[in-house]
């Protein structure tokens, strides 16, 4: 298929069209290019549908269906959410199911959006923000921030089988040439007992629904999944459908974790409190303090 031309293609004019959306909230930036090659981006009315592209933020009129993208917000916001069950975490859903989003009434009315997915059927942490550049670190490959997951699987986990999935296992994809091993991961077996197995498993990639695939494949359905832990974040103390802002002490850990350079500096535009808000009556205070940490105990038997 013929690749499609627009008016954009001059690095010259400014910074690239999805790092401009990203900066102002939209998405992250891989989200974004997703957007403009959807055909859902203009820029001085003209359908901009690939990439690369680049714009002037301070000349060109900029719109996502139709509604204008801000030059620049006052501020960048990090909520924490435990995000139950039963409710998408993306922002945009055709059947009109729960998100996660409309659990979080921020008072800045800043238009946030999710770092990465997680399933309908999980629930966990879940990072909400308007800043698109972190999220971008925070979900590419490259960076390998790790999530960590709390999986109960149906039968007895082998010790064989747990090492298979430490080491990689080959998983197969729609696209042949995207279908290869998964990374490395670590894996602690909580308990086992007869008939169930909880395990606490912690990745750095997010390939879609990979825990439940790669456990389906080694013959264990999994039950239950929670996420409880995103690089340096854990949902320690928050309750289901409760969320927090960040703390500035979590920040700076997780700027360090995506590798960004300001991280030594939590106080600036990207400063955030500490309030905690409930969905409902969910939630539990939270003081802000980080968990002291815990060292996985070896897998047994």
């Amino acid at each position: 298929m013929a690749r499609r031309t627009h008016a954009y293609a001059d690095d010259s004019r400014g910074p690239r069209l999805q790092r401009v959306l990203a900066d102002a909230g939209i998405a992250s930036r891989r989200e974004c290019e997703d957007l403009i090659r959807a055909g859902v981006v203009t820029v001085n009315d003209e359908v901009v549908d690939s990439l690369p592209a680049w714009v002037d933020p301070a000349r060109d009129r900029i719109l996502v269906d139709g509604r204008p993208v801000r030059r620049k917000l006052e501020k960048f916001v990090y909520v924490m959410l435990h995000k139950p069950r039963g409710v998408v975490s993306t922002n945009r859903d055709p059947q009109g199911r729960p998100r996660a989003i409309d659990l979080v009434d921020h008072p800045s009315g800043a238009r946030l959006f999710p770092v990465g997915r997680l399933d309908l059927d999980s629930s966990g942490l879940l990072l909400l923000t308007n800043d698109g550049e972190l999220a971008n670190r925070l979900t590419h490959p490259r960076y390998e921030v790790h999530k960590g997951y709390e999986v109960m699987v149906a039968g007895r986990l082998e010790e064989e089988d747990a090492k298979r999935l430490e080491a990689g296992i080959f998983l197969p994809e729609r696209d042949p040439e995207r279908s290869r091993r998964t990374a490395r991961s670590h894996l602690v077996v909580l308990r086992r007992e007869r008939d169930r197995t909880l395990l606490y498993m912690e990745l750095r990639e997010g390939r879609n629904r990979q825990i439940r695939r790669l456990m389906l494949r080694l013959g264990y359905p999994v039950k239950k999944l929670r996420r409880v832990q995103m690089g340096p974040l854990k949902l320690k103390g928050l309750g289901v459908g409760g969320w927090r802002e960040l703390t500035a002490p979590e920040l700076v850990l997780l700027r360090r974790a995506a590798h960004e350079q300001d991280a030594a500096d939590p106080a600036g535009p990207r400063g955030s409190t500490t309030r905690q808000r409930r969905a409902g009556t969910t939630g539990n205070r939270v003081t802000g303090k980080r968990p002291a940490k815990r060292k996985p105990k070896p897998s047994s038997t």
